[in-house]
């Protein structure tokens, strides 16, 4: 690999070019890894875009030329910038809460032995506490919702439909 238009048989300059930008390249393949684990989707947007984006400037000279004019005079110099460090925290983060406890029955099975009343009548029972319980327990809160409401109705109704839908998936096949 060569960068800053050396060619990799120039030296030793080349040499320690590519030792940074290697480097460079694992920090922030790790940056993305560590997006990934909070917003996978953000992660996924990103590598595609910078993927493009390199293949684009290694085949057009003048579009390499003008994402360098336009980081500014250290990237035109075939300089990567160094992205940001981040400052400790001023103060030491919340505690993360407590895992929950597991639901105090499990819905499916419910829902195959007396359908969906049979779980609307089991669900009624419950406090807003013990349906989230089943909702994390059954990984329900695919959007980030549902452990923000604090209306048992909603909440069952979050068990019932995907019950429901995780329940039949795959009927159209038998």
């Amino acid at each position: 690999m060569s960068t800053g238009g050396l060619d990799s048989n120039s030296g030793s300059g080349s040499d320690v070019s590519d030792a940074r930008l290697r480097v460079q390249i694992g920090e922030a393949s790790a940056a993305l890894l560590r997006l990934n684990s909070t917003a996978p989707n953000a992660a996924g947007s990103l590598v595609a875009l910078v993927r493009v984006i390199a293949d684009e400037a290694a085949r057009n000279k003048r579009f390499a030329n003008a994402i360098a004019g336009a980081l500014g005079p250290a990237a035109a110099a075939g300089n990567v910038v160094p992205a940001p460090t981040r400052q400790a925290p001023a103060r030491q983060a919340p505690a993360r809460r407590a895992k929950r406890a597991p639901g105090p029955f499990d819905p499916f099975e419910v829902f195959r032995d007396g359908g969906e009343a049979g779980l609307r009548d089991k669900l009624a029972l419950l406090d807003v506490d013990r349906l989230k319980d089943i909702i994390a327990e059954h990984a329900m809160d695919y959007d980030k919702l549902a452990m923000r409401w604090r209306t048992p109705s909603k909440l069952q109704e979050r068990i019932v439909d995907r019950v429901k839908a995780l329940s039949t998936k795959g009927d159209a096949f038998r």
